[in-house]
């Protein structure tokens, strides 16, 4: 029970790490400049078909549409982004764990290739898109409960980031075990998966909570193989 707050507190202290501080600065900046370019991409759109139909003031309605949009699509899909940014960059964090806390295993690890990271990114983006959008069809039904709809999409990003978690510590150790035996349990990567994600719901923590959830799955996935 103890392992997750452990694995957590020592992810935090490296933080400072500069290795870990140049991944937070490059993922936070690429998520935060798609979020700005998708803004400015639907204000554009709608001044177009704004000005297509003649209607006056078309341009500042267009910039403040897609000013609540990038708002709002910052607040429903900054955990997709995020985590398909940090996952082209996990190696880097991976390696600074394992640096400092597991050396042995460091010298045992193998590089990923970028366009294996690449190929990660893409299929974490897609399964966190098509799993939220699962949970959105299960959430609408629930939305009279008001709190129904927030636990139907942490259950299922509790899941999801557990996962993707497991697998961005495990990923250059995979030649070191049989492919079919899990790194961590089903218990430990709900509850790595569900802290993570109610960090994410929380202004200004959800930019560090994708780097605190990976360095945290190094610590459980090392101390779990010993």
């Amino acid at each position: 029970m103890l392992a997750l707050p452990s694995a957590l507190g020592r992810a935090a202290a490296q933080l400072a790490d500069p290795a870990i501080l140049r991944v937070l600065a490059k993922s936070i900046a690429i998520t935060l400049v798609v979020f700005v370019l998708l803004g400015l991409g639907a204000g554009f759109a709608i001044d177009a078909l704004l000005e297509r139909r003649d209607i006056a003031g078309s341009e500042g309605i267009g910039a403040l549409v897609g000013l609540l949009l990038a708002v709002v699509g910052g607040w429903l899909l900054f955990r997709l982004v995020a985590l398909a940014v940090l996952q082209f960059f996990a190696d880097e964090i991976v390696a600074a764990v394992e640096s400092r806390h597991y050396p042995q295993a460091r010298a045992r690890a193998r590089a990923l290739p970028w366009r294996a990271e690449l190929a990660a990114s893409v299929r974490a983006t897609a399964r966190a898109l098509a799993a939220n959008l699962g949970a959105l069809i299960v959430a609408i039904p629930l939305a009279f409960t008001a709190i129904g709809p927030a636990l139907v999409f942490w259950l299922v990003n509790a899941w999801l980031l557990g996962r993707e978690f497991q697998d961005l510590a495990w990923a250059r150790h995979r030649h070191t075990a049989p492919a079919a035996e899990p790194p961590l349990t089903g218990a430990q990567r709900f509850l790595l998966g569900g802290t993570i994600a109610g960090l994410l719901a929380v202004p200004f923590v959800n930019l560090l909570g994708p780097v605190l959830g990976a360095a945290a799955a190094v610590h459980l996935v090392h101390r779990r193989k010993g």
